[in-house]
């Protein structure tokens, strides 16, 4: 009974989490001189379990993003319904990529021309296209993976000439701050580098999506041009290890 209780509450919590981020992103798209629908909302299930992100899918969400391959393809199978749109956006190894490539719809964390050669071979040995974001190190930060924000076009155009592999944006995790300001101006800069990234004028290059905001800094990442936020805690409640 108290493990029913408990699931209860949070399926509740779960569906009145989703409507005040809903709404705080449609004030923000206001703020920004975007309608709400041009941001789009992912719901990230790194540790949730499938019977909470399934509840989120009955209540509107239809993007889900993993962290880990493993966890990933281990909730397959109970995901409901089961061709949800997921992208993986954790760390990927090369040696994992023909893991997922019949899984996600989108690799949101290409942060080297080594792994994209591979997602290229993987993608034409299957006869398709595989849609992926640069992940871009914004902060420059040595703890973090993604490309050298000097390095990025030149990167971008060496992966451009790879078949099966297209690149339709950026993504990116800037330091961690309360600052608003600091926040805002990580997150300019990386508008700057997407809206550079079209100048390239390939046709494996065609930038649309701007990955950029998490649950404490999402606001902020959709004033300066994102419309594409990655939210888990602030939907599911504090990670459960």
């Amino acid at each position: 009974m108290t493990d029913n209780l408990s699931a209860e509450k949070r399926f509740l919590d779960i569906e009145e989490n989703l409507k005040e981020i809903n709404y705080r992103i449609a004030e923000a798209a206001v703020k920004s001189g975007r309608r709400r629908e041009e941001i789009r909302l992912m719901a990230v299930t790194k540790t949730v379990e499938p019977m909470y992100i399934n509840h989120a899918l009955r209540n509107g969400v239809n993007l889900i993003g993993e962290n880990k391959v493993q966890e990933l393809l281990s909730k397959l199978d109970f995901i409901s319904p089961a061709d949800v749109e997921k992208h993986l956006i954790g760390h990927l190894q090369s040696n994992k990529v023909r893991k997922v490539m019949d899984a996600v719809q989108m690799i949101e964390s290409v942060d080297s021309l080594t792994l994209a050669a591979e997602i290229s071979r993987q993608a034409v040995a299957r006869g398709r296209d595989m849609d992926v974001l640069l992940e871009v190190n914004i902060g420059m930060e040595t703890s973090k993976t993604g490309l050298r924000t000097d390095a990025l076009n030149e990167t971008a155009a060496a992966i451009s000439s790879l078949p099966g592999i297209r690149i339709v944006g950026l993504m990116a995790v800037p330091p961690m701050t309360d600052d608003e300001k600091l926040q805002r101006r990580y997150f300019s800069e990386a508008r700057r580098l997407f809206e550079d990234l079209g100048m390239l004028h390939s046709e494996r290059v065609r930038p649309q999506i701007l990955s950029l905001g998490m649950s404490a800094d999402y606001e902020a990442a959709i004033l300066e041009g994102s419309n594409l936020v990655r939210i888990g805690s602030a939907l599911f409640g504090e990670r459960r290890y």
